[in-house]
């Protein structure tokens, strides 16, 4: 017998470019499944890394450009729930805000991509100061600690927009998350799949994390349904880390988690933003003390000497 109560409608705020709204529809599916009595309405949310394609995401705040308008709808009950790509939601907790669901994740490497019909075989293929599209200074780090000569350009827009700048001979190559390719049925299209030690993902890639209000006992026990514990256990970690290191979601810090049994073990690189430093630590546990992993691995890191590179003024 359901404990819900009949006819609930539950109201998801997310982005509309085509990426979020494939995550808010997932959710949606996902909600169906765990609870046949609920309703489920999108409410589409302008961000201001929506609407200012042109700046670098550093240049005008970096974390929170991509969740904290679609946070306030909820916080003023115009939604119900936010989805969000759990790499830009920020460590620090939101006031009156629970992350109460996070859904099993998809691969979560980068991928390089080509112009259409070209191929190579391995990064070290590229042509010496090929031009390479990404703003993440996490991949511009890792991509120059392999390849100094290697030139790193802004890119924005959504992923069909990428794509086409690539094409028209923008850049020699461009880089993405290999989950949003395969969600938005562009797999076709990835060249190289970056996996470490090459290139490490960003904390929370490929996996989604749902907030709704804190007080909301009932929506809270829906998305309790969706999650994953195993998913939970991993972004929690990684999550602890970067919130350890006091690093942003844009910083040039990548993890790496693999579930071994009920053995957590993380991987964590912070590097220096022109790629010259490099610093890599390793930690594992019980996933019961993801937490704690987390704060274990960005003590390693920072006793390895990665406070330098992340205190270094912009």
């Amino acid at each position: 017998m359901s404990d819900l109560r009949s006819s609930r409608t539950l109201r998801i705020a997310t982005r509309s470019s085509p990426l979020a709204l494939w995550q808010a529809n997932h959710v949606a599916r996902l909600l169906g499944d765990a609870a046949p009595d609920v309703t489920v309405e999108i409410v589409h949310v302008s961000t201001l890394g929506d609407r200012d394609r042109v700046e670098s995401l550093a240049q005008f705040g970096g974390q929170g450009v991509f969740t904290r308008e679609v946070q306030k709808v909820v916080l003023d009950q115009q939604a119900d729930l936010a989805v969000h790509s759990l790499k830009d939601l920020p460590t620090e907790a939101t006031e009156g805000l629970s992350l109460a669901g996070v859904p099993s994740r998809a691969p979560r490497f980068d991928a390089l991509v080509l112009p259409e019909g070209q191929q190579l075989a391995a990064l070290e293929d590229l042509p010496p100061g090929a031009r390479i599209g990404t703003g993440s200074p996490r991949r511009q780090a890792q991509l120059l600690y392999a390849r100094p000569d290697l030139q790193l350009l802004e890119i924005r827009g959504n992923v069909e927009t990428r794509l086409r700048k690539l094409d028209d001979g923008e850049y020699d190559a461009i880089v993405l998350a290999e989950a949003g390719l395969s969600r938005l049925e562009w797999a076709n299209r990835i060249t190289l799949t970056l996996e470490p030690p090459l290139m490490y993902p960003a904390v929370g890639q490929a996996a989604l994390g749902i907030e709704c209000r804190d007080d909301d006992l009932e929506t809270i026990a829906i998305l309790n349904r969706i999650s994953e514990p195993g998913t939970h256990a991993e972004v929690t970690a990684e999550r602890s880390c970067l919130a350890t290191l006091r690093a942003g979601c844009h910083a040039p810090v990548g993890v790496l988690s693999r579930r071994v049994d009920d053995l957590l073990e993380l991987e964590g690189v912070v590097l220096s933003p022109d790629g010259k430093q490099r610093f890599f630590s390793q930690v594992s546990g019980p996933k019961s003390a993801a937490l704690e992993l987390g704060r274990q691995l960005a003590e390693a890191l920072l006793a390895a000497g990665a406070d330098v590179v992340l205190q270094s003024p912009e």
